[in-house]
């Protein structure tokens, strides 16, 4: 009986050292994941010619042409303003990996939609078209002018 219990031994060893560390691992994700700010992007402008049910669509695009976050807006009195955040928390390849804290979206597309149809749409390169307003947020260059139906 006593070889029995040396048998086993080993085996509650090596599976607590397994606790352990699947533990440690999934505090170290959770550390570095609350490390990793949130920020946010404003894309402010006006439409020409809007009507009453005028609305703003904006969605990230991130490398690779992967969709990411999203938003939409009604228009008040032809101007518009939307603010997205965005998780700046990159995966790696490996789910081990510390993750790095640089995401941004490569592209902003801005739709308008008028009675549910798109009718302007811009396609915005986020490094040429947004900059830093502070700390973690991003906003416009220059105002966004679209374009809707006239009436």
């Amino acid at each position: 009986m006593d070889g029995a219990v040396d048998s086993w031994i080993p085996i509650v060893v090596r599976t607590n050292t397994r606790m352990q560390i699947l533990f440690a691992a999934l505090l170290l994700r959770s550390i570095v994941q609350a490390q990793c700010p949130i920020d946010a992007l404003r894309v402010s402008g006006r439409v020409e010619s809007a009507s009453s049910d005028s609305r703003v669509h904006v969605q990230l695009v991130y490398p690779k042409n992967k969709p990411g976050e999203s938003g939409e807006v009604s228009v008040q009195d032809g101007k518009f303003q939307i603010p997205i955040e965005f998780a700046t928390a990159q995966s790696s390849l490996f789910s081990d990996l510390p993750k790095r804290c640089g995401r941004k979206p490569t592209i902003v597309v801005v739709t308008l939609l008028e009675n549910g149809e798109e009718s302007d749409q811009v396609s915005l390169n986020f490094t040429r078209a947004f900059k830093m307003t502070d700390a973690s947020a991003y906003g416009l260059r220059s105002d966004l002018v679209l374009k809707g139906r006239p009436h």
